[in-house]
């Protein structure tokens, strides 16, 4: 098993991502993808590693009738809560490198920050076009370079002193696809060569430095690597380490940039 298909969460660790990765993280990038997208009323809308389904709800906000937006996932745990929150929804378990849907089947494909977890990245891509009809628009979100995301940097130096290698790379794995060029090769090998890359800046923000630590080992695999005491030392260093990036009330924010790759038709000028 590789790490990127090790990133399986229970229904706890659901629950953990919709209410804290969703507004300290997701919730703030969802608007712009769907923007990025240009979502309208009329649009058969698709969400690849829906998750929870921040994106998706984003894309049903625009649309006629939310039963024009399917979300897809992997993990029951994740769809479970999707369903609860928004039940018009179309929720759907499957493989994003193998679709269940026909060709040419969605006016809209849109992808946040899974991408860089699924086993065949390049196979993901190809089906998005796939089911992409010839006019259609995609938009996906990678997370940028790893070095950018400081607050990240200090926590997987602080894991990997602490608790060994495998729990830092539970930390860079988002981050697989921080390289530009590889990031455009992905979608070259998959058939699509005029794609928009731009990096935009972005944050990560917790109440506290405790919140992030705990939110970043519940909603990961990296809750399996840590014992009682590693999780305390992880916590106690980083307590120190990330202090830099606190304001007087103790809120930790830090940066966490992401590439927005789009493909199809442009906005006609005016």
């Amino acid at each position: 098993m590789t790490e990127r298909e090790s990133w399986q969460v229970s229904g706890t660790a659901a629950e953990v991502y919709e209410r804290c990765f969703v507004p300290a993280i997701f919730g703030r990038w969802a608007p712009q993808l769907v923007a990025a997208a240009r979502v309208s009323s009329a649009d058969r809308v698709l969400d690849v590693g829906c998750g929870t389904g921040v994106l998706a709800r984003a894309a049903a906000d625009r649309v006629a009738d939310e039963a024009q937006v399917t979300g897809l996932d992997v993990n029951e745990g994740m769809l479970a809560v999707a369903r609860r929150i928004r039940p018009g929804v179309d929720w759907r378990q499957g493989d994003a490198a193998a679709l269940p849907f026909p060709d040419d089947a969605f006016d809209v494909v849109v992808s946040q920050f899974a991408l860089m977890f699924f086993p065949d990245p390049v196979a993901a891509v190809r089906e998005m076009r796939r089911v992409l009809e010839p006019d259609g628009r995609l938009a996906v979100a990678v997370w940028g370079p790893h070095e950018r995301a400081t607050g990240y940097v200090v926590l997987t130096g602080i894991a990997e002193r602490r608790c060994g290698r495998a729990a830092a790379d539970v930390l860079t794995a988002p981050f697989v696809l921080g390289d530009r060029d590889a990031l455009v090769g992905v979608f070259r090998a998959a058939g699509i060569d005029d794609v928009t890359v731009e990096l935009r800046p972005g944050t990560v923000s917790f109440p506290t430095v405790d919140a992030f630590v705990e939110t970043e080992v519940t909603g990961s695999p990296l809750e399996a690597l840590l014992d009682g005491e590693g999780y305390r030392g992880l916590l106690a260093e980083a307590r120190d380490a990330l202090r830099p990036f606190c304001a007087d009330d103790g809120r930790v924010t830090m940066p966490l940039d992401a590439y927005l790759v789009t493909a199809g038709p442009q906005p006609t000028a005016r």
